[in-house]
């Protein structure tokens, strides 16, 4: 068994997080370390010393090395790259750029992200496209089950299927790639919501040959909120335009593609989170002697660590196998906790009586509650000890009611 603690003791000095908390919903929304906090700070300082200057002169160097340096770390071309604040805004600009007729079908699973459901909603609606859902079992017991029902629902009429990479509710890394390569073998394009992905997983975008990929650089790579990329197929980068249209549209720089200068600029903002998605990268990467390698290892063996330790003390059955699971890993309530508690409500308990942050979801079938945990190099094994036994104490509280 790996020390954790030993990792853990000085690796938390770097993150400003609440040590009256325990952490375990990195998943949610990332945590940036302090080192590259301070860098950020360093140049938003550079920013507003000359303004006219950083924006005319110094921004697009550091714009293109940080793009260069996410684009080796991913395994894409730089080229194929281009900045966002997050995952749901490149599903976003996808979505809104490409043309759908009222007899096309655009298909997803239960598992997608709300958000990113809704944005397929509201696209398919403007031209009356069917949005099509396949019904991916959870609990679940192999990765075929996602291609079997995910290729079950596809018809004549299927434009584009957006799946997730790593499902934000229950947690399942899909088989993408498999998936990738048998739609576009019936020439159906696909959007992948890789939100969790970088940092969590091995990323090589050319190898997994999506048409479209976004994924988020706050949450396991640990870069400033507000740091994104989308990855988008060359011979199809000319039909997405992002959702804001600026100075790009008709520029008349040549150094880069219309692709980047349009996405590169959309008016004036703060670029710094994403210049530091290089820094980012660097700095977890010398965490450990393996570097991200270990890192992700690391991460990995630690949730299943921390899901056994749940599922003995609260006798459950992993809902899903070792293969599917990355960083996070989700588990069913127990039923007494859904027949008494809301998500919201016992999220709050958990935090408020237990000083525990640990993702509660609320899902469409029995027990309509999922808790979902996380495990980044900061977290321990007493912390997932100590979730398992608040949650013993609250089941036992809900059944004396």
């Amino acid at each position: 068994m790996q020390n954790f603690k030993l990792h853990s003791s000085y690796i938390k000095r770097h993150w400003l997080l609440d040590r009256n908390v325990t952490f375990l919903n990195h998943a949610s929304f990332g945590a940036c370390p302090r080192p590259v906090l301070e860098v950020q700070t360093r140049l938003r300082s550079q920013l507003e010393n000359e303004p006219l200057r950083f924006f005319g002169r110094e921004w697009e160097p550091l714009l293109d090395n940080s793009r260069k340096k996410l684009a080796e770390f991913v395994g894409a071309d730089a080229e194929d790259l281009v900045f966002l604040p997050n995952a749901t805004t490149g599903v976003n600009a996808v979505l809104r750029s490409l043309k759908f007729s009222p007899d096309d079908e655009l298909l997803t699973t239960n598992h997608e992200y709300n958000a990113c459901c809704n944005a397929l909603m509201f696209v398919a609606s403007r031209v009356n496209a069917r949005v099509v859902v396949a019904d991916v079992p959870f609990p679940i017991e192999s990765p075929e089950q996602v291609i079997q029902a995910v290729l079950a629902k596809v018809s004549s009429r299927t434009r584009l299927v957006l799946l997730d990479h790593v499902t934000s509710q229950t947690g399942l890394i899909f088989p993408i790639q498999q998936l990738v390569k048998k739609l576009q073998s019936l020439n159906i394009d696909v959007l992948v919501d890789g939100a969790h992905a970088p940092g969590m997983l091995p990323l090589n975008l050319q190898v997994i040959g999506a048409d479209y990929y976004t994924g988020n650089c706050h949450k396991w790579l640990c870069a400033p909120k507000g740091a994104a990329f989308l990855f988008v197929k060359r011979d199809k980068q000319s039909r997405i335009r992002p959702l804001t249209i600026s100075h790009g549209a008709n520029s008349t720089f040549t150094h880069k593609s219309r692709f980047q200068l349009e996405f590169d600029w959309m008016g004036t903002d703060d670029p710094t989170a994403y210049i530091c998605v290089g820094e980012a990268i660097q700095f977890m990467d010398s965490l450990l002697p393996g570097g991200w390698n270990e890192l992700m290892q690391r991460n990995h063996d630690l949730v299943l660590q921390a899901r056994q330790i749940v599922c003995e003390t609260l006798d459950m059955m992993p809902p899903c196998p070792e293969n599917m699971i990355g960083s996070m890993a989700t588990l069913l309530a127990p039923a007494s906790l859904s027949a008494n508690y809301t998500y919201i409500s016992l999220h709050d308990e958990l935090f408020d009586k237990y000083g525990i942050e640990v993702q509660v979801v609320p899902w469409h079938q029995q027990p309509k509650l999922l808790i979902r945990i996380s495990a980044q190099i900061y977290n321990t094994l007493d912390q997932y000890y100590r979730l398992a036994k608040a949650i013993q104490e609250i089941i036992k509280k809900a059944e004396y009611c």
